[in-house]
């Protein structure tokens, strides 16, 4: 205690000496500044009304929703902001009227959260935190990288992943619950939106997948979030930002990715990181943004590493943590009285949220050994001497000993009484999902000519250099082979040209994975709204590119054998759109993803039977299994494609060997391939490749669906609820 006692004297006196007027220029009425005369003045709790002290604004939405419940109630800390303690931003009200949403109190008690390791849950991340959130209100979590914030918001909303184990109670409106579906929204810090959707559809659509009932409805519902979240600028812009498509700025990406839950206008609504990659413009923007929609009652609980001042001055509560550790709960003027009643004042012209985490940051004691040795003129880093061990421990002593039991006492007055219950909002019906995937799919294939058009430029201009090359082949017996040849090239090689799609398959996935976290989606749904989008696209590869090679080598001219040879190629782009989709799933990124299916694809080139018979090949490895999920050339014992093929040409028709002697077409292509006698084989080998395409999206019916456990929440509330025992 002797240690702690002189560091913290210490510091107090360098960051005094750091904030004097001699050194600094005062202005009291921007930046906040606690008078000595203030420091051990008790936190106060009043704006944490109980639920009968609630003034209620009940009022029925328009499309028939349920009466909404806010709160009247104004922040004291508010109207100290605005007093001038800090500076504050006024919020003008709009023109428009923004429909009010019900907000919930959200209450998390003795909440621990463990990692597993490699042999049981050892690694605390959250310990012990007490808090809340209540309607019309901002809550934030902060603290340093790898202090516990994102596990402890993901704990707070129910979304923790399978290595994570969580302890406590969570209570929704005092009572022990999960939130249910539609009543919540979550933001990840990382989120994909759509490029080729304006705003409006890219919300439109996101509603359509959420919620049941009618058009209009839905299209309200829209209108509301862009005009909540600001966006009715670009309500009619392009998403962008690939393709060569000029994309929004970050502020407005960040906003679209919040109005996408917004749609759904939830209770409370859980955002990582807001300020990601915003600039301070940018962030300061987002903030008023969020907090004009905590006045229409929304619960906000989010994550923060730092802000400006200016946004600090938009919090209502904050929950500071230190690896794992709760130094403090409760309002944000409170912190600052908290750390100055601790001994660490905020110096008068640094940021409150600056001065927080440079005083429990760990890794600026790497910042004091390299600076230890050298002086700075101005002083400016006179006041970095405190290790921050030190600092951790005072303020969460003092802390615990001062500020923890007001926090409990609200607890147990929030908890004590149960409020109205939230209801689980209805769902989009699974017919009227996968007929808005299939149709959103489609729209943005037709849009992005990078992924789409040009893919069918490349396999056109492909089948034109293919067809010029072999075009008159005659139907001499050398032109078996080089017959065989060409049509090994073109259905080879049309397939690798699929490669250029990964990229639009992989974003498509990353879609479908949040889509599926909040529950707006599911695999089965995506799985075959995404089969059905490309169905046409697939077709109109294949058809086109099929007309351009068949007539230019001068294969035989029937309409039957001209449509197999279309239906053939069909399915072989169809099974080869299946494995790139298993091979995207499983990596998830662009490079690795393009090295395997060209690695796979090589190699099942040259097991097919074409560079080598199949029954010469080393049995393992080569012959089983390679060789029997190859798709590229079905041409031996009935378990390549190219016997369809070949058949088609051969079937029917004679060569001559010598003068005299002539023998059919099948006869000479058995015996270069060793072709299976069976004349409907090229109709097994239909089948095989239509089984092959559905296998594929069986392995990625079960990757995704095994993936998504593992990385989505899996825990819930009344599992979680059966250990009420907190590890302390």
């Amino acid at each position: 205690m002797e240690e702690i006692q002189s560091q913290s004297d210490n510091y107090r006196s360098s960051s005094s000496s750091a904030s004097s007027p001699t050194n600094r220029v005062p202005s009291s009425g921007l930046f906040y500044l606690r008078k000595s005369g203030l420091l051990r003045q008790p936190i106060s709790f009043e704006d944490s009304p109980e639920w009968e002290d609630t003034e209620i604004d009940e009022q029925v939405d328009e499309g028939g929703d349920s009466i909404n419940v806010v709160t009247n109630s104004v922040s004291p800390a508010l109207s100290k902001l605005n007093s001038g303690s800090l500076p504050s931003l006024s919020l003008q009200e709009t023109s428009v009227a923004v429909r009010k949403i019900a907000g919930a109190s959200v209450v998390w008690k003795d909440l621990t959260v463990t990692i597993k390791g490699k042999r049981k849950y050892s690694d605390k991340v959250v310990k012990s935190s007490n808090g809340y959130a209540l309607p019309g209100t901002l809550t934030v979590i902060m603290g340093p990288a790898k202090s516990g914030k994102s596990t402890l918001l993901r704990a707070i909303a129910g979304r923790l992943r399978d290595s994570a184990k969580m302890y406590g109670e969570v209570f929704v409106n005092g009572a022990k619950s999960r939130l249910p579906y539609g009543s919540y929204g979550y933001v990840d810090r990382e989120t994909t939106l759509i490029g080729s959707l304006t705003v409006r559809e890219m919300l439109y659509y996101s509603a359509l997948l959420q919620l049941p009932g009618f058009f209009s409805q839905k299209k309200s519902l829209v209108e509301d979030a862009i005009l909540a979240m600001s966006l009715g600028d670009y309500a009619d812009k392009l998403i962008g930002g690939h393709c060569f498509m000029k994309g929004l700025p970050g502020g407005e990406r960040r906003r679209i990715s919040i109005a996408r839950e917004l749609v759904m206008r939830p209770h409370v609504l859980f955002i990582d990181e807001p300020l990601y990659h915003l600039d301070s413009v940018s962030a300061l923007l987002m903030m008023v943004t969020l907090k004009k929609l905590a006045s229409t009652g929304c619960t906000i609980i989010f994550t923060m590493y730092q802000s400006s001042t200016e946004v600090f001055g938009l919090f209502d509560r904050i929950c500071l943590l230190s690896n794992g550790n709760t130094l403090f709960f409760g309002e944000t003027l409170a912190c600052l009285q908290h750390f100055s009643n601790a001994g660490f004042p905020c110096p008068i012209m640094q940021s409150p949220s600056d001065h927080f985490l440079r005083a429990i940051n760990t890794d600026f004691d790497r910042i004091i050994a390299m600076c230890k040795n050298w002086q700075d003129d101005h002083g400016d880093f006179s006041s970095v001497n405190m290790d921050t061990a030190v600092a951790i421990r005072t303020l969460e002593a003092t802390y615990r000993s001062n500020d923890a039991a007001e926090v409990e006492s609200m607890i147990q007055r929030l908890t004590d009484k149960e409020g109205p219950l939230l209801k689980s909002r209805g769902k989009a019906s699974n017919a009227t999902r996968i007929a808005v995937l299939t149709w959103r799919s489609l729209l943005i294939m037709s849009r992005e000519w990078k992924y789409f058009w040009l893919r069918l430029i490349l396999c056109m201009l492909f089948s034109l250099c293919v067809g010029t090359i072999f075009a008159n082949l005659g139907h001499s017996l050398s032109s078996v082979v080089v017959r065989v040849a060409a049509i090994f090239v073109f259905v080879s090689f049309t397939s690798m040209l699929s490669i250029a799609g990964l990229p639009a398959i992989i974003k498509e996935i990353k879609i479908y994975t949040h889509e599926q976290s909040n529950e707006h989606s599911g695999t089965l749904v995506f799985l075959l709204g995404n089969l059905l989008s490309s169905i046409p696209f697939l077709f109109l590869i294949s058809i086109s590119s099929s007309l351009v090679f068949y007539f230019l080598v001068g294969l035989r001219d029937e309409f039957s054998l001209l449509m197999y040879f279309v239906l053939n190629l069909f399915m072989c782009l169809l099974v080869n759109e299946g494995l790139m989709l298993v091979v995207a799933s499983i990596w998830q990124d662009i490079f690795w993803s393009i090295l395997t299916v060209v690695s796979v694809q090589v190699l099942m080139m040259l097991v097919a039977g074409y560079f080598r018979i199949r029954d010469t090949l080393p049995r393992p490895v080569w012959i089983y299994p390679m060789s029997y999920i190859a798709f590229h050339t079905y041409s031996i014992q009935a378990s390549t494609l190219l016997i369809g093929l070949l058949e088609n040409e051969y079937v029917g028709t004679s060569f001559a060997l010598g003068q005299v002697r002539t023998i059919s077409g099948l006869q000479a292509l058995r015996s270069a391939y060793n072709i299976s006698p069976n004349e409907n084989a090229k109709w097994e080998n239909l089948l095989v490749l239509f089984l092959m395409a559905i296998g594929y999206r069986i392995i990625l019916f079960f990757l995704l669906y095994f993936r998504l456990r593992k990385n989505i929440a899996t825990c819930r509330f009344y599992q979680c609820n059966r250990n009420t025992t907190t590890t302390r």
